[in-house]
């Protein structure tokens, strides 16, 4: 009877395991989760100046994309709705994104091919590009112009390549950081330093003396992302954004940050 009896149970208990794996391996709905919660998980960063940087003062993260953060979320969850900010950093955003640990990236993240394999992007929301940071008084105002110069770059990024194509006799000098680079500028160690352009707009916006010269030389736009299969939370970032660009929450939102930083073109990022 007993033997009877672990036959009887055998088949149950391998239905219950498929069954529970089959509920574990389905894909959650994102945007019905953020509607049924009334909240959006946003991975942000909180190291990068006028787009997301912690701030002594409040204790609080602030910058261009945690106030578009928060638009976003009221255009899509109505005035109720909650933005909740998870920090993140280059090297955890896409891990943290994919074990659900957070609903969507945003964070000065570019849109390439490569990162389109592992998640799906909304259409851009900022024009970023490769760009150049100089002194206030030098005459450097395209990449072409850094032929036969020394210029200063982070360590394993695209900067470097990117100029070597379009100044191919350029030195380029590469640092571990961006903090590194900026100081071997103010050493007089290279006449620019090279990264995307809304870097360099934080770097100019709180070290009076530099400027951003001329206007980007590569179109590397930043993207919010989700996990792949998420269409639906994607079709509505992008509703919000178009919304937020018609009512001037946008542009208004671009200015706050951006205006007065010098050399930056506002009319290059404006919609």
């Amino acid at each position: 009877m007993r033997k009877f009896k672990k036959f009887l149970l055998l088949p149950i208990i391998f239905f219950l395991a498929f069954t529970l794996a089959a509920c574990g391996n389905k894909k959650q709905n994102t945007y019905q989760k953020v509607k049924q919660d009334n909240t959006i998980v946003w991975g942000v960063r909180a190291d990068t100046r006028l787009f997301g940087l912690m701030s002594i003062k409040t204790g609080r993260v602030e910058g261009f994309e945690i106030d578009l953060a928060n638009a976003i979320t009221k255009q899509m969850l109505g005035e109720n709705g909650h933005a909740k900010l998870t920090k993140i950093t280059a090297n955890t955003r896409i891990p943290l994104l994919k074990n659900n640990n957070v609903d969507v990236l945003m964070a000065t993240m570019t849109i390439t091919p490569d990162r389109q394999k592992q998640v799906l992007f909304s259409k851009p929301y900022f024009k970023a590009g490769q760009g150049i940071l100089v002194p206030d008084n030098s005459k450097i105002k395209t990449v072409q112009q850094l032929n036969n110069k020394t210029v200063l770059a982070v360590k394993g990024t695209t900067a470097v390549a990117n100029v070597h194509k379009y100044a191919p006799k350029a030195k380029v000098l590469e640092y571990g950081d961006y903090g590194q680079a900026f100081s071997a500028l103010k050493a007089g160690q290279g006449v620019a330093m090279t990264t995307d352009s809304g870097l360099l707009a934080g770097i100019a916006s709180e070290n009076p003396g530099y400027k951003l010269a001329g206007s980007n030389f590569t179109n590397e736009p930043y993207g919010i992302a989700v996990n792949k299969g998420q269409t639906q939370m994607v079709k509505h970032i992008n509703k919000a954004l178009d919304e937020l660009k018609k009512n001037g929450t946008y542009n208004r939102l671009i200015r706050k940050w951006f205006k007065g930083v010098k050399g930056f073109n506002i009319k290059e990022v404006e919609e």
